[in-house]
């Protein structure tokens, strides 16, 4: 199949395993030079270092290469996505299916990704993928297994079928909302377990922000309109557990800097794009307008808006009055 991926980050990772697999494969990015030193070096030095980029993938910054497509993938971070899905849908068949891969909201707005890419690319079917896959591992060919989900579940499950590999394996779900917003709110969780191996705290404290943050992004998630146990499944504790524990996860590397006396802003700055530092903000704003208690989101957006020390939060959380653990998530 015609394969285009919109992005080279995560993408170049997708394009190396669609390859092989042996689809008809085009990369796209706006940045020229990037392209140029894939060509010249044969992979992508600065993301996925010793991994061979075959000459067989097609690398262009002509936007109008998503024509004739069978499959047109999003590997865009968040801010970008509507910029390029504006771009992108006047050469767009409607018979393309879009996949999007990325994770996050749209800033300005909140909404989810898929309503994003939905609102530009109106007649075009759509699937969102989720799950624990760092590119870093899915172009090594490490086992891998993600979700996909549609509003239209026969689309979701051409793609499982086109594209899954012996090393990629593809589940379906069914709520679209669910695993969006679990891929989304996992990041402000994994921002925070790595501020707390940046204050060299332990595994008991990781492990507690973790499970404590799970109960806390159900209880918002369910509050948005997803369901509850998709935060049990591989969008939601299972991209939980990568993120927050993997040295190829941003959010994490970024958390530790933070963690070790570095202001958020500059941290991010350091490694580059991180949805958790973005998501931040969205999450306490919308937790705030739903009024569903989220300490754990409260106390990351005052590290991060508020350069409150991340100690003072940690004493903060430990110190909030007394309760039960067990929770009914699908209460409203």
């Amino acid at each position: 199949m015609k394969i285009t991926i919109l992005g080279c980050g995560f993408g170049t990772a997708l394009a190396v395993l669609w390859n092989k697999a042996g689809h008809e494969v085009t990369a796209w990015t706006r940045n020229e030079q990037e392209i140029a030193d894939i060509l010249r070096c044969g992979e992508h030095k600065r993301l996925l270092p010793g991994v061979p980029v075959s000459n067989r993938i097609a690398f262009t910054a002509d936007i109008s290469c998503v024509g004739g497509a069978d499959v047109v993938v999003f590997a865009i971070p968040s801010p970008g996505v509507r910029e390029v899905a504006k771009k992108a849908a006047p050469y767009i068949r409607p018979e393309t299916v879009i996949l999007n891969v990325g994770k996050g909201f749209e800033e300005s707005s909140g909404k989810r990704l898929s309503q994003v890419i939905g609102e530009e690319m109106p007649d075009n079917r759509l699937v969102i993928m989720a799950g624990p896959c760092h590119a870093e591992e899915v172009s090594r060919n490490v086992p891998t297994t993600v979700v996909m989900s549609s509003d239209d579940m026969a689309a979701a499950e051409y793609l499982q079928g086109l594209l899954q590999t012996q090393t990629f394996r593809i589940y379906g779900n069914s709520d679209v909302a669910g695993c969006e917003i679990a891929a989304a709110l996992k990041n402000p969780i994994a921002l925070s377990c790595g501020i707390i191996e940046g204050m060299n705290l332990g595994d008991n404290t990781i492990a507690s922000l973790m499970t404590r943050g799970l109960a806390e992004i159900t209880r918002l998630g369910t509050a948005m309109g997803a369901q509850w146990e998709t935060f049990t499944g591989l969008a939601g504790v299972g991209d939980l557990i990568v993120t927050c524990t993997s040295k190829h996860s941003r959010n994490h590397r970024a958390g530790i800097l933070i963690g070790e006396g570095m202001k958020a802003a500059d941290a991010v700055a350091n490694v580059g794009t991180v949805e958790g530092y973005n998501n931040c903000g969205i999450a306490y704003d919308t937790a705030k307008k739903l009024g569903v208690k989220t300490p754990i989101i409260d106390e990351l957006y005052n590290i991060c808006f508020g350069d409150k020390d991340p100690g003072e939060s940690l004493r903060t959380l430990m110190m909030r009055p007394q309760t039960h653990e067990r929770e009914r998530y699908w209460n409203k």
